[in-house]
């Protein structure tokens, strides 16, 4: 397996495909980066510093995002969900990241996953994997990572609420002017629905072998 080898990981959020990039990245033993997380780490800085991340000027702080930002553990919070979006559809925003996104697998090659690293970042990628799943699904894993009380009365209204959260971000995402999330046309589609982790894993795996053949 040759070390510059880019897999290109996309899908909207809580379909998977961060816990698969991860585990394919240990898998074939190649460098991991969770692109989403630069742009989380930007809105998080922006409201650090009392700025509206609806109103611009995030330049400046999406140059100044480290890759120790991103382990900060703030970046899965429903304001910062919003902030990335809103600074993800600044171009200059999305031009400073995508700099940093192919300098980091330029050299030996990695495993990446966001929203438009088959469309946009690598779109020469021998291999380019789409992650989805239902919404409902999707917003039992993400309220499951954040819940502090996974036995709460209310917790069919509370998935429900996060239901609506990932809808509104999907439409936002997949109708902005730049970079909008979809898939690359070459993307393997995989369904996480019904599936467990490892299900997930051996089936990219299977995929990866046949497309570096």
């Amino acid at each position: 397996m040759t070390r510059r080898l880019v897999i290109a990981v996309d899908g909207p959020a809580a379909a998977g495909k961060g816990t698969l990039a991860r585990r394919l990245a240990q898998a074939l033993d190649l460098p991991y980066l969770d692109t989403g997380l630069l742009y989380r780490a930007t809105g998080r800085r922006m409201i650090d510093a009392g700025h509206d991340p609806a109103q611009g000027q995030a330049e400046a702080f999406a140059a100044s995002v480290g890759l120790e930002d991103l382990s900060r553990t703030d970046l899965r919070v429903p304001e910062v969900d919003r902030a990335a979006s809103l600074v993800a559809a600044q171009p200059a925003v999305r031009r400073v990241l995508v700099d940093v996104q192919r300098r980091f697998a330029g050299e030996h090659g990695a495993v990446l996953d966001g929203r438009d690293i088959g469309t946009v970042i690598f779109p020469d990628a021998p291999v380019k994997l789409f992650i989805t799943a239902s919404p409902r699904t999707r917003a039992t894993r993400r309220w499951e990572q954040l819940a502090t009380d996974p036995g709460a009365p209310d917790r069919e209204d509370q998935i429900t609420r996060v239901e609506r959260e990932i809808e509104a971000r999907d439409r936002a995402d997949s109708s902005r002017a730049v970079a909008p999330l979809r898939a690359a046309g070459d993307a393997v589609r995989i369904e996480t629905d019904g599936l467990s982790a490892d299900e997930v894993l051996a089936e990219a795996l299977r995929i990866v072998a046949r497309m570096t053949r």
